[in-house]
């Protein structure tokens, strides 16, 4: 009896199928789902003009293109770091295919801490490794991976290099993102031992916002420092020529990663 009700029960469920597919326009077939790209930005899309560029060609180059069959959802920390991680929540909430976390340790990070499932890329010139994105360069495992530069590594070279053209100095300063702390710690631990090294005496200033700008070269003026040393990270990367004009300004040799 219970084989002849499941048999009834098939049947009913094979007709309602078919009458659904009948009901059906002729040359209307279901459309294959387009991926979602989750874009997670600690800038703003002005800022980050030429990188958006690059990145859309970049997803030309393999296919994609962005309103035909592939789709993005845009989240922007405008310069707030302490905005990503609910941000990078919201992304993964939207049900995104992958999240792209360029040019930023605060976004892979936030990112990373959001999701083990969804796949992220980032691109960093840190070390991934040593801020625990990733657990070694060969196989970065999890759901994670991207690119490095290694810039972030030379930055007691730009100490060293600044010593050089202001050899009489003894004391210099580093500037640093307080709002990106795994970075900032990074940087920091890897400069002061280069000072150490050089037998100089190194300042650390923190900087999170454009306002910070003019009290930070107020302190290097007080502080009479022989040059600046500026971070590896995107806030101020975004905001080079401001930094330059100050440096320019208050007379202060100074070196970024970015011309």
């Amino acid at each position: 009896m219970g084989g002849c009700e499941t048999d009834m029960r098939r049947r009913d469920l094979l007709g309602i199928l078919s009458g659904a597919a009948v009901a059906l326009p002729l040359g209307v077939r279901p459309q294959p789902q387009v991926p979602l790209i989750g874009y997670l930005g600690s800038e703003s899309p002005d800022l980050f003009e030429t990188r958006l560029r690059s990145f859309r060609q970049g997803l030309s180059a393999v296919g994609y293109d962005e309103g035909r069959n592939v789709a993005i959802e845009y989240r922007w920390a405008e310069g707030h770091n302490e905005r990503l991680p609910a941000m990078a929540a919201d992304l993964v909430r939207h049900r995104i295919t992958v999240i792209a976390a360029p040019a930023s340790v605060a976004a892979a990070l936030a990112a990373k801490s959001a999701t083990s499932t969804v796949p992220i890329v980032f691109e960093t010139g840190a070390d991934p490794v040593a801020l625990g994105l990733i657990v070694n360069l060969n196989r970065p495992s999890g759901n994670i991976t991207g690119v490095t530069s290694l810039n972030a590594q030379v930055g007691p070279k730009r100490l060293e290099l600044l010593h050089e053209i202001v050899p009489t100095a003894t004391t210099f300063a580093l500037l640093v993102n307080p709002t990106n702390p795994k970075n900032a710690e990074a940087a920091t631990q890897d400069l002061q031992e280069a000072a150490r090294q050089l037998g100089l005496q190194l300042h650390i200033l923190n900087a999170s916002t454009e306002g910070d700008f003019d009290t930070v070269f107020a302190t290097l003026v007080e502080l009479r420092v022989g040059g600046l040393v500026i971070a590896n990270e995107t806030f101020y990367s975004t905001r080079s020529k401001k930094l330059a004009e100050l440096a320019l300004r208050h007379s202060i040799p100074a070196i970024h990663q970015s011309r």
